[in-house]
């Protein structure tokens, strides 16, 4: 029995099991992922991190997530309460939906029931899990606006603003692996990278999927949704206690899907690496063991979520966007192309397939170290020219001077006629004006 067989015939409460455990999964994953991240940026900055709570401060996140629903509830009085309350769930929500889709492991066998770890297998799997990206947004722009505040409302705009942008090239570097593999289903893309793994079969489109995802999930470099030095706190400022929490539970379970979609399309998914893959017949590919190298991979791109926002400054803006709709997005279409004419030739059977990618993604690779080094234009700067400020505020004088410390102030004499010259002087006024 195929893969789609064996989901269609899962009883309710086999069904009702992995439901259970997808939903742990997401919390269990954050708990252990904010530890984890505290700890691993306090040694790559050398300082001790948590250490008070529980050995060694490992029970940190725990206390958290205890201490997240006693807090106080604070809604703003401009706020739309309804929409208030329902941006933390739509934001949630998506997050937790895109698991159905994602293959664990092979067959199993759990309490005598052959079935597949996975819950669903659809046709359309991939784009299941972008719709659930692209569904997150909503709940960031809808927090930001019913919040009535306008620091939450610019942090709102900017996620739009961003995800759109780097959904475009994370979608454009999925369509690579799509036209490779010749479905959307997770399962079939999986079991198509049994001969090579595509994250160097597809260079280009690895490289790409992984600065995209960051930018999709408003992490560092790329958390400008939540810029403290410009927005306060970004689009859940005005947000507390367990609304609060529910933010934080999405964004730390939208770096696990797209960890987990990484590892499915690129990384093989659940089968194991080389030096296991080759031991006695694959027995490291059966069983309950893929499990473990599906985890083992997802947490080796968590890792590198950590390690980005320990070394990495955050990006102006304008350099982000630049990124993704000069860079990224021209890169991933000329990509396509080269991956269309691939295939031609592959039906013509005049060079071979991996041969042709690798030479295509060296040659996309240094096209795009080149954009890097080109100067950008110089904007010539007039010394005589008066500057002018975008709100019309006030500037002081180009020749303004720093009075010295030390220098004595000069006193002011006033000459004892002089109440009598301003007299006279309205007089004169007056005399004018009724003239």
């Amino acid at each position: 029995m195929n893969r789609a067989q064996l989901l269609a015939d899962d009883p309710i409460w086999l069904i009702a099991i992995k439901c259970v455990v997808l939903l742990g999964l997401g919390a269990i994953a954050t708990t252990a992922m904010i530890i984890l991240e505290r700890k691993i940026v306090a040694r790559m900055q050398q300082r001790p991190g948590p250490n008070r709570v529980g050995p060694n401060g490992w029970f940190q996140s725990l206390a958290d997530a205890i201490k997240l629903p006693f807090k106080e509830q604070i809604i703003p009085d401009t706020a739309d309460r309804k929409v208030y309350f329902l941006a933390p769930v739509i934001a949630t929500i998506p997050a937790f939906l895109a698991f159905s889709v994602i293959p664990f492991g092979p067959e199993v066998s759990i309490f005598g029931e052959r079935t597949v770890l996975q819950l669903v297998d659809l046709p359309v799997g991939v784009l299941v899990v972008l719709a659930c990206s692209s569904m997150g947004v909503y709940g960031i722009v809808l927090s930001g606006w019913a919040s009535g505040s306008p620091y939450p409302l610019l942090g709102g705009l900017r996620s739009a603003a961003q995800v759109i942008s780097y959904e475009i090239a994370l979608g454009l570097s999925i369509v690579a692996v799509i036209l490779y593999t010749g479905s959307l289903s997770t399962g079939d893309i999986v079991d198509a990278q049994q001969t090579g793994w595509y994250f160097y079969l597809l260079i280009p489109s690895f490289l790409i999927f992984m600065i995209s995802m960051v930018g999709e999930t408003n992490r560092a470099p790329f958390d400008l949704p939540e810029a403290e030095s410009e927005l306060v706190g970004g689009f859940h400022t005005e947000y507390s206690s367990m609304k609060f929490a529910l933010f934080f539970l999405a964004e730390y379970v939208n770096m696990v899907i797209v960890s987990a979609m990484a590892t499915t399309l690129f990384l093989g998914g659940y089968m194991a690496p080389w030096p296991l893959s080759a031991i006695n017949d694959n027995m490291f590919n059966t069983g309950w063991w893929p499990l473990l190298w599906f985890l083992g991979k997802v947490w080796l791109f968590l890792f590198a979520f950590i390690w980005l926002r320990g070394t990495l400054p955050r990006m102006r803006y304008d350099q982000f966007m630049r990124l993704g709709w000069k860079i990224l997005v021209p890169a991933n279409l000329v990509w396509i192309v080269l991956v269309v004419a691939l295939r031609a030739f592959r039906n013509e059977e005049a060079i071979s397939a991996p041969t042709i990618l690798i030479a295509g993604g060296v040659v996309l690779v240094l096209l795009i170290g080149l954009s890097f080094l080109l100067p950008e234009r110089k904007v010539e700067i007039d010394d005589n020219r008066v500057p002018v400020t975008g709100g019309g505020y006030p500037i002081p004088p180009l020749d303004l001077r720093v009075p010295d410390k030390n220098a004595k102030p000069a006193r002011v004499r006033r000459s004892r006629r002089e109440p009598a010259a301003v007299a006279a002087g309205d007089k004169e006024s007056a005399a004018v004006e009724t003239q």
